[in-house]
């Protein structure tokens, strides 16, 4: 099991990482824009992406 788990964090590097490696200027405009939202916002963004990081976890885990 702990297996998956290194996976899925593998995976989540490498998807984060194609951003700033591809598209550098795009990511920096995109990181600045992000940095302007409001809080709440940010926090419900946050946490929907979690709920839905959760169900997939479930869903295709299991």
């Amino acid at each position: 099991m702990a297996d998956y788990w290194w996976a899925a964090l593998g995976l989540v590097l490498i998807i984060e990482g194609l951003g700033p490696m591809l598209f550098p200027n795009k990511w920096r405009s995109y990181l600045q824009k992000i940095a302007e939202q409001p809080t709440a916002q940010m926090q419900q963004v946050g946490g929907t992406l979690v709920i839905a990081g959760v169900l997939l976890l479930f869903f295709f885990a299991s």
